[in-house]
């Protein structure tokens, strides 16, 4: 750094400014799309679709699983664990797999087979095949649901190894946020295609005409599928690669820098025997499928025992593995407690498709807001698709600790009015003020993760940082069905519904994390990276 010179402070934006700048950064946004790489197409237009599919199968799957196939919502909740939380593990195993089949084979591939998988789903609705836990339609809509998790796996690495491959390092930035934006705007769009398709077919498709959603949805994929292939030719791919390629030998001589700067660390690895940590994770397994059949049985002791005993396994298991491992992230306590501290909060997240469409439907019965629940149940995407570039821009100088404490609080905070019982303006108010904290924090969380990396191990404790939103869905999808069957039961189930007193549990639920940001805000910023 040159002494002589000391950094001038840059001049504080107005608000005005800010917001016109963050709409500007959102016309960017839609004239990269339109200006992109021929290929690149093949890769955002379906990524409109997909987020549209997506998000609207995790809007109504509950509800399909509640009404249509006759789960109980401890089950349903579940099913939704399993989707979610499947996708991350699919991912993990099948992200390589790109490498080989190349980018186009991977999205067809892709796409297609979840395609196939939507089509299980939509005849599961379609034909007699009975319903409850384990009946035909059940396995029928299982099977579906698990091609479509094992493409899932392959579509999104192979999504974003597409924009790598199409971009240069200056482009590439804004080839994520696409991606990123048009998720968002898709999840919107689901909302009002899906009330209409529902109440159209109600009459064909009954009880609740959500067969005839899945239906549509399949052609959508389809569609995905055809226009990927149909842009993505062999001869597009080529070009786009070249180009590509191009731009990056003009980028050479800052290349050759950064490959000297992170050469691989030769030095030989100690072999390291995982016979102890093997067998304790064969026990943690069978100990978490011990929980789940004593949750079935509803006795008490059970649930204790077998609770105590997979906590058990789980943490030898995580111990037996990390003692031999000095250099893993997981040895990091500052890491491991920003990990799993950021959970409370984030089953907020998790919420948006576990429980807000059963509280929308449910809660609100009779009301406009219970026949298009689906609309406000994905008012949550659009705003962020809206807000977060402008929230960027004015907190874009505020320390990164305490945008997550503040970003975390606000997020969690209104989650209290919804305790005051269903009132449709709350619900949106609630909305509005949870995704400005979300907008706050969640991209600063990625910045602080690199900001406590020790040098040479950013990409590993980036991969961690993954970890904790896997967590929140199998966590909050085992207990989530529990609270819907006994706070927002069904209308005509005879029980009284609770909704207010379920948000009031939420609630502080999600203020554990920025209360324990704050309490542990000197020792976590000790030593902490600070940026000039």
């Amino acid at each position: 750094m040159n002494q002589e010179q000391p950094t001038q402070a840059a001049e504080p934006k107005s608000v005005r400014q800010i917001i016109s700048d963050a709409f500007n950064e959102l016309g960017e946004t839609l004239v990269a799309f339109v200006k992109a790489p021929r290929a690149l197409y093949g890769i955002n237009i379906p990524y409109i679709i997909e987020g549209l599919v997506y998000f609207g199968i995790l809007t109504i799957l509950g509800k399909y699983c509640s009404e249509n196939v006759g789960l109980n919502d401890v089950y349903s909740g579940w099913v939704y664990g399993a989707v979610t939380g499947g996708i991350t593990f699919a991912m993990l195993l099948l992200g390589g797999v790109t490498d080989k089949l190349g980018i186009r084979a991977s999205l067809g591939l892709a796409l297609g087979t979840m395609a196939v998988g939507r089509l299980f789903v939509s005849l599961s609705g379609t034909l007699s095949l009975g319903s409850g836990l384990g009946s035909p339609m059940f396995f029928m809509m299982t099977a579906g649901l698990f091609l479509m998790v094992s493409a899932y796996g392959l579509y999104q690495p192979a999504a974003y190894a597409g924009v790598k491959r199409y971009t240069n390092p200056q482009t590439a930035a804004m080839g994520y946020a696409v991606l990123y934006a048009l998720m968002n705007l898709g999840a919107f769009i689901f909302g009002p295609i899906s009330s209409f398709t529902r109440q159209r077919f109600e009459s064909v498709f009954p009880p609740n005409g959500l067969t005839a959603v899945f239906w549509l949805l399949t052609v959508f994929t389809v569609i995905a599928c055809a226009l990927c292939l149909m842009i993505i030719t062999k001869k597009v791919d080529l070009a786009a690669f070249e180009r590509s390629k191009r731009e990056h030998k003009e980028m050479k001589k800052e290349s050759a820098k950064e490959e000297t700067e992170t050469k691989k660390d030769t030095t030989p690895k100690q072999k390291i025997n995982n016979t102890a940590f093997i067998t304790y994770f064969i026990l943690a397994i069978a100990a978490i499928v011990a929980f789940i059949i004593s949750l079935r049985h509803h006795n008490s002791l059970q649930i204790i025992l077998a609770s105590v005993f997979m906590s058990g396994t789980v943490i030898i298991a995580t111990w037996e593995y990390l003692r031999h491992r000095p250099d893993h992230p997981f040895r990091d306590s500052k890491l491991v407690f920003f990990i799993f501290i950021l959970i409370p909060v984030q089953t907020l997240f998790a919420h948006n498709w576990l429980t807000i469409p059963y509280y929308l439907d449910r809660a609100f019965v009779g009301t406009w807001v219970s026949s298009h629940f689906e609309i406000l149940s994905n008012l949550n995407p659009i705003i962020i698709f809206v807000i977060t570039p402008i929230i960027a821009g004015l907190t874009a100088r505020a320390n990164v600790y305490k945008m997550m404490i503040i970003g975390t609080f606000v997020m969690a905070a209104p989650t209290f009015l919804l305790a005051l019982g269903p009132v449709t303006s709350l619900f949106v108010v609630y909305i509005v003020i949870m995704s400005v904290g979300e907008a706050m924090w969640q991209p600063r969380f990625l910045q602080y993760i690199a900001e406590i990396a020790p040098e040479g191990k950013t990409g590993a404790y980036m991969g961690i940082g993954q970890f904790p939103w896997f967590l929140t869905k199998m966590l909050t999808s085992l207990y989530s069905g529990y609270f819907v069957a006994n706070y927002i039961p069904k209308p005509d189930s005879g029980m009284v519904q609770r909704p207010g007193q379920m948000w009031l549990i939420y609630s502080v639920i999600a203020m554990i994390s920025p209360i324990a940001l704050i309490l542990a805000k000197n020792w976590m910023v000790k030593g902490m990276k600070t940026k000039a």
